[in-house]
């Protein structure tokens, strides 16, 4: 990876602005009201439970003398024996008057400035930008903005930790329009679950069991990695307690969210069910598991429907699928995913993905190739 010097872009004057007016260590706490749960305190909490230190920042960024500030989460781990690294998920946050352009010089000037945070054995930081593109010229977008990455000294990850790519739904329309939105067989297979009896329930944390055991049934069929259970009934427990709707006064003191998992039977036999995060004004279908028998139910058709109406309900504005591929692909190994989740309507958006800042260029340059080769081992189980 070139070092800073090299990778600069001299002839472009967004260099020589000073987009971080002041950066300083806060309270977890202060993540509270974070735009994404991926930045929020609970998902803080949450990680440094399973491995992760979590550190919370208060950045003021700055631009054409306006300012705003916005909290950071970033999370940190050890590597590798004797070194570590950052991540930092779906984000920065940066202002709405950042232009485009500016926002991979922000992103260069955050990972300088956090560098003298970390402790000096920190091999790199991760990002993943939350802003996207969703228009038909998104690929011409983002390959104008990798440029833009790699000229502030970025380097494309290996492999994305979050997805990138996923079907947000709008949930201001009425229960009747969303359905609209939807395509036929969705519409039909929504209808034929609810005919059939199946029956759609809020679980509790005895079901998780059940949910899991489902969830090992979808790793074996369709060849993808899952965490052991502790990790879903952490996460559970954590969220369950708390309103997914409260009031505005209420709101600006605690984090708004709560988790759900429902469950969808048929004459005893527990056929799918999903968890589903509600957080601010969104809610979002973080895990699904689906069982081999009685498929010709639709059962995860009746679970993602009830889901939507409850998210509706409950205040928030979007239903967020959370991750598919790309683009279309029948060859993709998670072709059958982009079809399930693009029927339910709603809007496709693509985020930038994972970009690494090196602070120790040749250690990275090692992490990177070692980091290649497991997805690319990966990829060949998923096709088997």
């Amino acid at each position: 990876m070139k070092n800073d010097s090299s990778s600069q872009n001299k002839s472009s004057p967004l260099n020589t602005f000073q987009l971080i007016n002041k950066i300083e260590k806060t309270e977890l706490e202060n993540c509270k009201n974070a735009s994404s749960f991926l930045q929020s305190a609970m998902w803080g909490k949450f990680k440094s439970l399973f491995g992760w230190s979590a550190k919370s920042f208060l950045i003021e960024w700055s631009f054409n003398e306006k300012r705003e500030n916005a909290p950071l989460l970033v999370l940190y781990r050890r590597l590798a024996p004797g070194f570590s690294f950052a991540y930092v998920p779906w984000g920065p946050h940066l202002p709405p008057f950042f232009p485009c352009d500016v926002k991979p010089q922000a992103m260069r000037q955050l990972a300088k400035k956090l560098k003298t945070f970390f402790a000096f054995n920190t091999v790199f930081i991760r990002f993943e930008p939350p802003w996207f593109n969703e228009d038909e010229k998104w690929e011409e977008a983002q390959s104008k903005e990798k440029k833009e990455f790699v000229t502030a000294g970025f380097k494309k990850s290996a492999a994305t930790v979050q997805p990138p790519d996923t079907v947000i739904i709008s949930l201001s329309a009425s229960c009747e329009e969303l359905l609209a939105m939807m395509k036929p067989k969705w519409r039909y297979n929504i209808t034929l679950a609810g005919k059939k009896g199946v029956q759609v329930n809020i679980g509790t944390e005895k079901d998780l069991e059940i949910f899991y055991s489902l969830l090992k049934e979808t790793a074996i069929r369709d060849g993808i990695a899952v965490h052991n259970i502790n990790y879903y009934k952490t996460l559970y427990e954590l969220c369950v307690s708390k309103e997914p709707c409260v009031s505005k006064e209420t709101r600006e003191k605690k984090e708004n969210l709560s988790i759900r998992l429902y469950t969808a039977s048929h004459e005893g036999d527990t056929l799918a069910a999903i968890i589903v995060l509600f957080y601010g004004k969104e809610a979002v279908y973080l895990y699904g598991a689906s069982s081999n028998i009685k498929r010709n139910l639709m059962a995860p058709y009746a679970l993602q429907w009830r889901a939507m109406q409850d998210a509706k309900e409950n205040g928030c504005l979007y239903y967020d699928l959370f991750g598919i591929p790309p683009f279309e692909d029948p060859k993709h190994p998670m072709a059958g995913l982009y079809r399930f989740k693009t029927g339910f309507g709603g809007r496709i958006i693509h985020r930038p993905g994972s970009w690494d800042y090196a602070y120790k260029p040749f250690f990275y340059t090692l992490f990177n190739f070692a980091e290649a080769l497991r997805k690319k081992l990966m990829n060949l189980k998923k096709k088997r």
